[in-house]
């Protein structure tokens, strides 16, 4: 039987309780976008990617504001969130072509929210046969790229579509 080896796993399952405060604060105030995989800052929202992705350039946009649910979100914030998104259904159309997306917010624990205090939106780009035995069966994903490869992609098509 061959050996499939996802040592990131480790670093998620040992860390997940140990996460002080809320990243979506946290990480943009950083400024150290490309340890935190933060793709793209707009005027009230940002873009990075997710460190446990469900599928390679699995991407969340979250206000700078910590705020809990979409429908608190002021009018400059909701539009900047859906324009920003927009742009990323665009840029990973164009570096990953995939066949489909998946886009949703989880709002409290209960729907599956790993920060409910602070709204986002995931982004999955989805293509034909992406889902097979692993995470069914060994509650493993299988990722073809790594996320600093995947994240210098969009790095450079971001920078590409803003000139």
């Amino acid at each position: 039987m061959d050996t499939l080896f996802s040592p990131w796993r480790m670093e998620y399952i040992q860390d997940s309780d140990k996460v002080d405060g809320c990243i979506f604060c946290r990480f943009p105030a950083e400024s150290n976008d490309e340890k935190r995989y933060i793709l793209h800052r707009s005027t009230t929202c940002f873009v990075m990617l997710n460190a446990y992705p469900y599928n390679s350039g699995h991407l969340m946009i979250a206000p700078y504001r910590h705020i809990a649910s979409y429908d608190l979100l002021n009018r400059n914030e909701l539009l900047d969130l859906n324009m920003v998104a927009q742009k990323c259904l665009s840029m990973m159309r164009t570096v990953l072509s995939p066949q489909g997306f998946n886009m949703g917010i989880n709002m409290g624990k209960v729907a599956g929210a790993g920060f409910d205090g602070h709204v986002h939106l995931h982004i999955v780009p989805r293509w034909n046969g992406d889902t097979n035995f692993m995470p069914v069966m060994s509650q493993t994903r299988v990722l073809p790229e790594a996320l600093d490869a995947t994240y210098s992609k969009f790095k450079e098509a971001w920078a590409l579509n803003e000139s």
